[in-house]
């Protein structure tokens, strides 16, 4: 593999750890109930064939680890000799899983299996010949699209990877429209505000209206032109509406695949689209601190809220059967994007 530019090897380090992350937290999730069962570690690799399995399982084992493979591969591509990248991200993949079931012996919820980290390393095999095979053209693909489209900022690749972490905002049905930053669960916290009919609908369409603005303008920073912002903006929310809509119908129930269409999600999504519409043709540093600012009101105002009545009822059904560690993890990212958005603001104003 001939050696890449910079970006495209950035971008996969960055797509890699987030992938490392969710991996690490949906292997490990709820995190509750750790204990010594006396067992040994690393007593499953002496297991034989699981008693209760699914093709279902196998197959997702591997779906799962393809792209951490994958992505491993891209990332390490600048090592010398052509096969270095391929062979160690084999072994980090096997290396993560075989931690993972090590420590899912601490967890009485989860049960480790000789088969599911030789499932995981096929998966990191795979996304290793896959990037063996594909990656020249995807990172001539990936640079010459980042020339043309991506703005020259310092950590362009972390704010797309960052994007990419966002559509999991919407894949969660249980919280309001793009209302990111909501830490009260993991605090053990209650709303400050009393629900009311009329004012859960101005707080609804506020906190809208807020996340539109910001995550439009953290898109708009990332394009290289102003016209092509235009286009681009619109399309990536109107994305993150179509993973709202599917995640609802899919998770929940068909009925309620536009339930997050509520009157303040709908007159957080006008006003929040006209103000976008102006903000964007700002200069840089102006539409720097709107970014900010309303990134943090709508992250403070979501955490002030009352309890969305549609959410006991959402997350009712969606803790059910496979779908409860994909709703940990969802939810976990929702929680923290600001958090990690913050910084990454911040570091746009640093020049290389």
């Amino acid at each position: 593999m001939p050696h890449p530019g910079r970006g495209p090897i950035l971008l996969s380090r960055y797509l890699a750890l987030a992938w490392a992350g969710l991996v690490i937290y949906a292997s490990l999730h709820p995190f509750a109930g750790w204990r010594d069962t006396g067992v040994s570690p690393i007593a499953f690799l002496e297991g034989g064939w699981p008693r209760y399995w699914t093709v279902f399982d196998l197959v997702a084992n591997v779906a799962v680890y393809l792209p951490l493979g994958f992505f491993l591969t891209l990332a390490l591509s600048s090592l010398p000799w052509r096969f270095s990248a391929p062979i160690l991200a084999v072994l980090l993949t096997g290396g993560v899983s075989f931690g993972l079931e090590t420590a899912q012996t601490w967890l009485p919820s989860r049960v480790p299996s000789n088969l599911d980290l030789v499932c995981n390393t096929l998966g990191g095999l795979f996304g290793a010949l896959w990037a063996q095979q594909v990656g020249p053209r995807v990172f001539a693909r990936l640079a010459a699209l980042e020339h043309r489209l991506i703005a020259p900022i310092p950590h362009a690749e972390l704010g797309l990877t960052l994007l990419g972490l966002w559509l999991f905002v919407p894949l969660s049905p249980e919280t309001l429209l793009f209302g990111a930053g909501d830490l009260r669960q993991i605090f053990g916290l209650t709303g400050a505000l009393p629900f009311a009919a009329e004012s859960f609908v101005m707080i609804e369409a506020t906190i809208t209206a807020f996340n539109v603005v910001a995550v439009g303008l953290i898109v708009r920073m990332l394009c290289a032109r102003l016209l092509f912002a235009y286009l681009i903006v619109p399309l990536f929310l109107l994305l993150s509406l179509v993973v709202a809509t599917l995640a609802a119908a899919v998770l929940v129930s068909p009925a309620d695949a536009l339930a997050w269409l509520t009157p303040g999600a709908r007159l957080g999504l006008i006003f929040g689209g006209a103000i976008l519409a102006v903000t964007i043709a700002l200069p840089a540093t102006p539409r720097l601190i709107i970014t900010a600012l309303t990134l943090m009101a709508g992250t403070v105002l979501v955490n002030m809220a009352p309890p969305n009545p549609y959410s006991d009822a959402a997350l009712a059904v969606w803790r059910q059967g496979h779908f409860l560690n994909f709703n940990g993890l969802t939810r976990l990212v929702a929680t923290l994007w600001p958090f990690l958005t913050v910084p990454f603001l911040l570091l746009t104003t640093r020049r290389n």
